[in-house]
């Protein structure tokens, strides 16, 4: 094993490429108003008329050595309450349609028309905002952490208060946008930040900024903003102060376990107080989420718990300080694990009321960040569950250049509630310190962290460590990662779904940027890892060889050879499906083809998805995963999630043909009012869920919502247990 580590650590050092520094263009000067700009999308106001308009934007898709086709011009003005910004997308022909997947706020995706404005306010080129607006005046906004290196670093769940319209003509069309400076954090008598601009233009399948970005980057990389200069310094952000009430009625029935819960309502909200210009104090009483979207399902062929990201907007702003500690399937802290507990008569896990909650978070000067949260869970004596406390504190510096280094502790105690004490002196405690690594440009990045849990009676290998560095350049790329996870390392309040292992895992890769009419970019890449533990050596295995083809059309192929080995720690049905389990203590080794797709997304109909034909622990599987998207204009988006695993395994085992189906249909009747449905049948778990959800967005970040879901049995169209929402929250500033 020694061996095989100084190998990997040969072959990524060896394989480094120099690079050069790409020419910087001029600074961005924003102009100080004493009247305010009406936002109509109109640009008749006198500032809009004057010069100082930023252009010349140029491309980074498909090249970054050229002008942009479609051309943009931008300006910037500002008075004491708002930051206006008007652009201007200029069309080389005549235009009256663009792509627009719908009138839902916060598209995404190459396929829609639109430009967006990158803002960091505290000039570290790493924590910050978006704002996009597009053709038809749909907006989305987004907190942004880590520089946006990759595109899971910008949240879109995160919603603000802020002001937008837009306008097409024949040759153009054009954005007004007001942000209130109360919106956006930023410190005191500061007279600069950082921002860039970036267009999506679908006819020339064009991604166009104003800053050069290398077109092996996002284009909402923040290492590549340029200054945005203020004549004076801004004034104070004021008061932010915000309630977010809300009222909400709601019933259910259980079938399975004999009891329905009558219509009842109930009342709650959030609030948000601005603590100085750059610090955010939430509040919340009651919570309800019945709002937010249900997961999708998916055909779980892992040994291991599947990972659903947080969607709850409570959680939300600063996300980054919370849930970036550790690395994918190493996560101190996730927080999906609050509001769910275990269900003693059942076993199964469940949701759980949360009582109440306060989650600060924010900058406390230049270089330090803060984040802390405590969170209070009922208790339920029906189903056997003890209310629990969550409390959570992160703080973070700045170091270098764009690097940080953060430490977080984490308590989870059971504490009953209506006996205010402890029962058993029950916990779980974290304590962890995390360096991350960002070099200027981003081209160096790199992980590297220890965390430790406290229980009692456990006081060995409760720890984990991890370290990664990566390497990105236009045509080649490395990286490497090697983790310890102890065995009794135990983060009940993170997302950590096995332990007692080592893990390596090499990546290289080198892409071609071919001079052609259709391939954009192509080339291989290599993963590997392996785990291993002292008293069984090599438990798992995964090498793939891969070739990745894109177009200029945003379309995309990958095609990949597979080599796996499972050690089972454990009796395993690769079916989920009760048959005989694979016996625990055997290993496997199988090989398989892959393949990943996606068509031109900008097409009324799109497809992706991704599948597997070869071997499978000791048999055979064909898998196919995917989404058929039909896009009736801008008004209507239906789709068919498809998922087929063909399973056949030797006697005793048994075979499986395991479909999951899930129709769904998005309307957008106007920028205020969507209906969403889908239906998901799911044979691996014996099920049909069936999910409606009204949304009438009768004022800013202000909602009516009516949700109703209901799950069957397949065989019979018995309901199992179904619910009806009613919830109404308005959002008001103080």
């Amino acid at each position: 094993m020694n061996k095989l580590i100084l190998t990997y650590l040969f072959l990524f050092f060896t394989n480094f490429i120099a690079f050069g520094q790409r020419p910087e263009p001029a600074s961005m000067y924003a102009v100080r108003l004493e009247e305010p700009v009406t936002v109509d999308g109109r640009l008749d106001e006198g500032v809009w008329q004057e010069d100082g308009w930023i252009t010349d934007f140029i491309q980074t898709f498909p090249s970054d050595t050229s002008l942009a086709i479609a051309q943009s011009k931008v300006k910037i003005a500002y008075d004491d309450k708002f930051l206006y910004i008007a652009a201007i997308m200029l069309n080389p022909e005549p235009r009256e349609k663009y792509v627009s997947t719908s009138l839902r706020r916060d598209y995404r995706g190459n396929q829609n028309d639109g430009i967006s404005v990158v803002i960091d306010t505290f000039n570290d080129k790493t924590n910050g905002y978006i704002f996009g607006v597009n053709p038809y005046g749909v907006q989305r906004e987004a907190m942004m952490g880590n520089g946006g290196l990759q595109p899971t670093d910008f949240n879109l769940a995160w919603d603000n208060k802020w002001y937008s319209e837009a306008a097409i003509h024949e040759d153009h069309w054009i954005v007004e946008i007001g942000i209130p400076f109360s919106t956006l954090r930023y410190k005191d008598d500061t007279d600069n930040w950082n921002v860039n601009f970036y267009r999506i233009d679908s006819k020339y399948s064009e991604k166009s900024t104003w800053t050069p970005i290398p077109k092996n980057f996002n284009v909402t990389h923040m290492a590549f903003t340029q200054n945005l200069y203020f004549p004076e310094p801004l004034p104070k952000s004021g008061g932010n102060y915000s309630l977010i009430p809300y009222a909400a009625m709601a019933t259910s029935t259980n079938s399975l376990e004999g009891y329905s819960e009558p219509l009842k309502p109930s009342f709650g909200g959030d609030a948000k107080i601005g603590l100085g210009p750059a610090m955010n104090l939430d509040l919340t009483v009651n919570p309800d989420f019945s709002q937010v979207e249900v997961d999708e399902q998916v055909t779980n062929l892992d040994r291991f718990e599947i990972f659903f990201p947080e969607r709850r907007q409570f959680f939300l702003e600063n996300v980054d300080l919370f849930a970036d500690f550790g690395t994918d399937r190493i996560r101190p802290f996730f927080s999906r694990r609050i509001g769910v507990d275990r269900d003693e008569s059942t076993g199964q896990n469940v949701q759980n009321q949360i009582l109440y909650g306060a989650r600060l978070s924010g900058k406390l000067t230049d270089d330090w960040r803060i984040g802390a949260m405590n969170m209070q869970t009922g208790s339920d004596p029906l189903r056997g569950i003890t209310g629990k406390n969550f409390s959570v504190a992160a703080l973070q510096r700045k170091v270098f250049n764009r690097s940080n280094v953060g430490v977080m502790l984490i308590n989870r105690e059971t504490l009953d509630m209506e006996r205010t004490n402890l029962v058993n002196g029950d916990h779980n405690r974290l304590a962890g310190i995390d360096y991350n690594l960002f070099s200027k440009d981003n081209r160096w990045s790199g992980k590297f962290f220890y965390h430790r849990t406290f229980e009692k009676g456990v006081d060995e290998d409760t720890g984990t460590g991890h370290a990664q560095l990566a390497f990105n350049d236009v045509n080649f790329n490395a990286g490497l990662a090697y983790s310890y996870v102890g065995e009794n390392y135990n983060p009940l309040v993170g997302y950590t779904p096995r332990t007692g292992y080592q893990r390596i895992a090499p990546e290289i890769g080198y892409t071609f940027f071919p001079d052609s009419e259709h391939i954009n970019r192509h080339g291989p890449g290599l993963l590997s890892e392996t785990l291993w533990n002292p008293s069984l050596g090599v438990t798992d295995e995964l090498h793939t060889l891969n070739y990745l083809v894109q177009f200029h059309s945003f379309a995309e192929v990958t095609l990949s050879g597979n080599n796996q080995y499972t050690y089972l720690f454990f009796p395993f049905d690769p079916t989920r499906t009760g048959g005989e389990p694979l016996a625990e203590g055997t290993g496997y080794r199988y090989s398989y083809l892959g393949i990943d797709f996606r068509t031109d997304p900008r097409k009324a109909l799109a497809l992706r998805g991704t599948g597997q034909i070869g071997q499978y622990y000791s048999g055979t599987m064909a898998n196919f995963t995917g989404i058929a998207q039909w896009r009736i204009g801008y008004r209507a988006n239906i789709s068919m999630n498809l998922s087929y695993s063909r399973i056949r395994l030797p006697e005793p085992q048994k075979d499986a043909d395991l479909f999951l189906i899930g129709p769904r249909i998005d309307l957008t009747f106007t920028r205020s009012l969507f209906w969403t449905t889908f239906i998901q049948y799911n044979n691996q778990i014996d099920n049909i869920n069936i999910n409606t959800r009204i949304q009438w967005r009768y004022a800013p970040v202000s909602d009516l919502f009516m949700v109703y879901t209901d799950n069957y049995f397949p065989g019979t169209f018995a309901s199992k247990q179904r619910a009806f929402v009613m919830k109404l929250n308005y959002w008001l500033n103080l």
